[in-house]
């Protein structure tokens, strides 16, 4: 299991890229699209998606039951990790043939772990077509390392371990190469060398370039570490990991013959980082918009076969959680911190940042006991403010019973953080159970 989550984070490298992984591995396992512009027809036991945007999807299994009666069970989740953009006309010219790009800053990041790393570049690219109105799209992932934002020497900034502010604008510029006064003009008249780059990977011509979407990641891979490789390594834990627990729980749901009552639901939004509101983020009416129409084809006629169904679904809202720090112990709540390999996070917040209350703790502590897994809490020090997640934000648009949880990590938004192989295991156990 943990070989496969390793391999999923190596190979789900932007948001559009972990949607397409998660794509591959559920039509490898008897899952079909489903469009939204399409009409709907399903059957109890069929296993189909919805894919919003490239970068948001939603799958499930189809129950037995009335959704009015039986409800849905749903585990949400986000695809998007912080990272660097590159903006449209991204090249800095610079002495000596020197090029760097433009980058924007998404979500919120802890920008100096990126210095001194080998980048490499994937997203999505919008190439023109007969229809004005549908372009096509393109996934890119280049693989190899051809960036890095390399640091200024000490020697420069005898302060800098003593607190150094950063500017994206001015600090955080990646370079890609530097090339002959002839290459620069040659890259000025064909679009810049991210078109030209990016032409040459999907094989299309620079003209046929008409917008993309396009960021930096670190190109380490994801790995084992600790004396008994009791942890893991990688970029985009944060949530990829509860993303891939949710998508293990599901497959294993489908491998199962039997039909249950109740439709299991796998939600992967996008957009989390930057507060869910956009058309395929938690604020959406995404997932409303799903479960009613599944509503209206599995309960024909039944006009209050939505509302009925909301009030007896339940939402597991996983989003890793902050794990105990022997470093800083002062920064967390002297008796609710999470401890690496002591399993999930129950994720409590008094001002109502998670929507966990003591009914849904309750419901997840149960869960727990039954697929024989430790829940532990989380609660931020009282004097720290905490952040909000998928819970609270999907009860604006669901009135759902729910917990939000998570399995305890190292270095939030760092370009590298740490999580524990239990904790991933137990997160994986205790989905399972929750989708039996």
């Amino acid at each position: 299991m943990i070989q496969r989550l390793l391999k999923y984070l190596d190979s789900s490298t932007c948001n559009f890229l972990a949607v397409d992984c998660i794509r591959r591995e559920l039509d490898g396992r008897g899952f079909s699209e489903l469009k939204e512009c399409d009409n709907w027809e399903l059957r109890p036991g069929d296993r189909r998606y919805v894919i919003k945007n490239g970068s948001a999807i939603m799958a499930f299994i189809v129950g037995s039951g009335n959704p009015a009666e039986a409800g849905f069970r749903i585990i949400s989740s986000h695809s998007d990790s912080p990272c660097f953009k590159i903006k449209p006309n991204a090249e800095i010219y610079g002495e000596g043939g020197m090029v760097s790009l433009n980058v924007e800053k998404y979500g919120g990041g802890i920008l100096y772990t990126w210095f001194d790393r080998p980048l490499s570049i994937s997203g999505r690219v919008m190439l023109r077509t007969a229809d004005p109105l549908n372009p096509e799209c393109r996934l890119l992932d280049m693989r190899r390392p051809v960036a890095f934002i390399p640091h200024l020497a000490i020697h420069f900034n005898r302060a800098v371990n003593e607190g150094n502010p950063l500017s994206v604008q001015k600090d955080m510029k990646p370079v890609v190469g530097y090339f002959t006064p002839e290459e620069i003009e040659r890259q000025k008249r064909e679009g810049g060398i991210v078109k030209m780059t990016v032409a040459k990977e999907l094989g299309v011509d620079v003209s046929d370039i008409l917008e993309y979407e396009l960021c930096l990641y670190p190109a380490e891979p994801a790995a084992l570490c600790g004396l008994n490789d009791e942890f893991f390594q990688s970029a985009r834990i944060d949530d990829l990991s509860m993303a891939f627990a949710s998508l293990e729980a599901l497959l294993t749901a489908a491998d199962n013959k039997e039909i249950t009552p109740t439709t299991r639901v796998m939600a992967v939004f996008d957009n989390e980082e930057t507060g869910s509101g956009t058309k395929q983020g938690a604020h959406s009416p995404l997932l409303r918009s799903i479960m009613e129409r599944l509503c209206t084809v599995l309960a024909p006629g039944d006009a209050q076969a939505f509302p009925r169904s909301v009030a007896r679904s339940f939402m597991i809202s996983a989003d890793d959680a902050h794990a105990w720090h022997p470093n800083y112990n002062e920064k967390y709540c002297p008796t609710n911190h999470a401890l690496m390999g002591s399993g999930p996070a129950l994720k409590i917040n008094a001002n109502c940042k998670y929507m966990t209350d003591a009914d849904g703790a309750a419901v997840m502590k149960a869960l727990c006991e039954k697929a024989g897994v430790k829940c532990q809490y989380f609660v931020n020090h009282s004097d720290v403010a905490g952040g909000s997640t998928l819970g609270n934000i999907l009860t604006g648009q669901l009135a759902l019973r729910g917990v939000d949880m998570g399995a305890p990590i190292w270095a939030m938004h760092s370009a590298r953080e740490t999580a524990a192989v239990a904790d991933h295991i137990a997160t994986v156990a205790l989905f399972t159970t929750f989708f039996a």
